[in-house]
């Protein structure tokens, strides 16, 4: 029986260094939104991307072979690729507070690095050009806090759709035996179902304590769902951990998280999806590295920990997402879809 118990706002916020902002606009004709992690003191990172429809921004910096030392933020939005302008706005906020690459003595003289990854929610709300821009990012990115994360129809996950019900932004946290901390961030909007064919949220058999609990399966008839829409997908997220892990350690964390993904989500990685994952890792000490033998046992913890959290994300995000209104009909949530789900006042701990 595993002892491992979520942080204190079961949040990727609980990963010391790392702030969370969002935006979102629902009112016709917008449904989207832009969520912005920042950390100011910069991370390391990785990212693994393995959808076959990505859209990305500075991710080749992130390979371990080249030369870039951290992130200072990560912007997951809609907008498909017009959305990664809100990158821009995210830049020149960080230009301002002197936070980047240092290429001259001047104060502001910095280049920040701002990896993106956007997703596919272009005319969901009614209006193919309501969607986010420079300004989305830097409103998110002013919003950031180390506090707890809004769920559901927040930020890039406003307008996500996941097999036909409505996805969100979700996000979970563990804390090792060891004291490290694991947590991470989703926007929910897949091709691929996260519910099983009995109506149960593949992903929820990975709860922690009583995090899920109350579900059950449904007795409901299974609701009439809207076909999939090909190209109108994507699942974006970032796993983080206050461990210090190095470049090539943190691709790998990445990679492994992906497994998060597919436990949670039937069928994943599509050509119609974009999915890519970023790892990121605030920790200052000794480097943790793929390459040491004795750092391997902890590793493999580590990596573990982040898919799994990944999954609880998901369950989240689909938890706290609400039906929404569209000019080609409604999106429904899985707790409007599957009311018999519930016990009496069940909602994500």
């Amino acid at each position: 029986m595993t002892t491992e118990q979520p942080g204190p706002y079961n949040a990727i916020t609980d990963v010391p260094g790392v702030l969370v902002g969002q935006v979102e606009r629902t009112d016709a004709p917008y449904l989207t939104g832009t969520t912005v992690l920042h950390v100011p003191g910069t991370a390391v990172a990785g990212v693994d991307v393995r959808g076959g429809a990505p859209g990305t921004r500075e991710t080749d910096l992130l390979d371990p072979v080249n030369s870039n030392p951290g992130v200072n933020a990560i912007v997951l939005t809609g907008g498909s690729a017009y959305g990664l302008d809100a990158a821009g706005g995210v830049m020149a906020a960080l230009e301002e507070l002197g936070q980047g690459v240092r290429v001259g003595p001047g104060e502001r003289d910095v280049v920040p690095i701002v990896p993106t990854a956007v997703l596919f929610d272009l005319g969901r709300g009614g209006g193919f050009q309501a969607r986010p821009d420079r300004d989305w990012g830097r409103q998110a990115f002013e919003a950031a806090t180390d506090e707890p994360v809004a769920e559901g129809n927040y930020g890039a996950g406003a307008g996500s759709r996941a097999g036909g019900l409505k996805g969100g932004v979700g996000t979970a946290s563990v804390r090792l035996a060891d004291g490290t901390t694991v947590g991470a961030l989703v926007i929910v909007n897949a091709a691929g179902s996260a519910v099983d064919a009995q109506g149960r949220l593949y992903g929820e058999r990975y709860g922690l304590g009583d995090e899920f609990a109350g579900l059950r399966t449904p007795t409901d008839p299974p609701p009439d769902l809207p076909g999939r829409i090909p190209g109108m997908n994507t699942v974006i997220a970032v796993v983080a951990t206050d461990a210090s892990l190095d470049k090539a350690t943190a691709k790998r964390m990445a990679m492994v998280a992906h497994d998060g993904l597919a436990r949670a989500l039937d069928p994943i990685h599509t050509l119609v999806d974009g999915d890519s994952i970023f790892a990121i890792s605030t920790g200052t000490g000794t480097r943790l590295s793929v390459t040491d033998p004795t750092a391997l046992v902890q590793l493999e913890t580590i990596f573990a920990a982040g898919a799994r959290t990944l999954s609880r994300a998901i369950v989240r995000g689909i938890l706290a997402a609400e039906t929404v209104e569209t000019p080609a009909g409604k999106i429904l949530s899985y707790r409007d879809a599957y009311p018999s789900a519930f016990a009496p006042d069940v909602r994500p701990q």
